[in-house]
């Protein structure tokens, strides 16, 4: 099973199964000098774990994670960094009627298509349970680039369930608020009223999908190479990867298509610097693939979760038989609040993957002192101590 494992540089490769014994993530290309904050992996791992609230699951994981590699009396040593995440509270048996009666719009059937086998247990490989590799990932990432000499911020919210849309809201605003309520949206009268409809949707047996708007400030213009490599098309392959993701989108998106070139075209003034710079952001912080400079920002759709407690119809390729099944188990009746988390990280590991390959951190350590060996975070001999 290839298409385990995301970046050039700044690559992280994971393995692991929703009912499993254990998650986990190797993360390679992180430069040596980082001063690695376990307990910060471990808040971001808390973000995103199950039974935060009455609307995700009720899956009772702590979700703590172990450094086994890759650490010299606390910085990292250049070498892969490799991290668990033991499942705890996995029960399988009520995924037994599905061995072979695949649950609707799940990966059952297709990973039996491909494989000839999958793991079963909670959805295996195909659970959304696997994103919890991204964020530990993500959370080294994010420690790379807040001690390096960028003052890179990255942030999202939920800014639509179901109907419910919440209004712009800054920057600020989404630092401030969005841990604020079980949706994670960053505008609190918006928030009730999600959460009003999320309830419902569950009280029903059913589920209701959403969107998260996300944002990265400070990030240097010169980032991305036109084409396959542009900032665009690696930034889409992130969020697509994301279980559940049904679009993505960046500046204007979709509503592009609506405006006229004269309208969305951006003039060019200079600086207070002196440095050309577009009047204004429709173009989302990207143009021709590239970073500008300015704030990169979009949406990421989510349909509905796809295990619900209604009854609907499957087939048994094994009895030949068509069943009325009811997907009965821990499930989250809407997606994004607990996607904020995933979203961020995937962010961060693009931002810092982009710019240790446009050189502007070194990939070999975050100092970038090349040659010199004797530094502050290099291990004492024990016989001079």
């Amino acid at each position: 099973m290839n298409g385990n494992g995301f970046g050039r540089l700044f690559q992280f490769s994971t393995y692991g199964e929703s009912h499993g014994d254990a998650m986990g993530v190797v993360v390679s290309g992180c430069p040596a000098g980082v001063e690695l904050d376990e307990e910060e992996i471990q808040r971001e791992l808390d973000r995103r774990k199950p039974g935060q609230s009455m609307i995700t699951t009720s899956r009772g994981e702590p979700d703590e994670v172990s450094i086994h590699s890759g650490l010299q009396d606390g910085y990292t040593t250049g070498t892969p960094i490799g991290m668990t995440i033991e499942n705890k509270d996995a029960r399988s048996g009520k995924y037994e009627p599905f061995v072979t009666a695949p649950r609707p719009s799940h990966g059952d059937f297709t990973y039996s298509a491909k494989f000839g086998t999958r793991n079963w247990g909670g959805g295996g490989r195909s659970s959304a349970r696997e994103t919890v590799n991204w964020v530990a990932a993500g959370a080294v990432a994010r420690q790379v680039l807040e001690q390096s000499e960028y003052d890179v911020q990255i942030k999202a919210h939920v800014n639509k369930i179901g109907d419910v849309e919440a209004p712009e809201v800054t920057f600020e605003e989404m630092l401030e608020h969005t841990e604020e309520n079980d949706v994670r949206c960053a505008h609190p009268e918006t928030a009730e009223k999600m959460r009003e409809l999320t309830d419902e949707y569950q009280k029903a047996g059913d589920s209701i999908g959403g969107s998260i708007y996300f944002e990265a400030r400070g990030v240097p213009r010169g980032l991305g190479a036109p084409r396959f490599e542009s900032f665009p098309s690696r930034l889409g392959r992130a969020m697509f990867s994301i279980p559940a993701t049904t679009s993505v989108e960046y500046g204007l998106g979709k509503e592009a298509s609506e405006w006229t070139g004269h309208d969305r075209n951006e003039d060019w003034e200079f600086g207070e610097n002196g440095d050309p710079v577009p009047v204004g952001n429709k173009h989302g912080g990207l143009q021709g693939g590239i970073t500008t400079g300015q704030p990169i920002y979009g949406e990421a759709t989510w349909h509905a979760p796809t295990s619900i407690p209604k009854e609907q119809t499957t087939v048994d390729w094994e009895t030949g038989e068509e069943k009325q099944v009811q997907v009965v188990g821990r499930h989250d009746p809407v997606l994004p609040p607990r996607a904020v988390p995933v979203v961020e990280a995937m962010l961060w590991v693009t931002v810092l993957d982009f710019m240790l390959l446009a050189g502007r951190i070194n990939p070999d350590r975050l100092d970038g002192r090349v040659g010199e060996y004797d530094t502050e975070y290099h291990p004492n001999s024990p016989e001079n101590e």
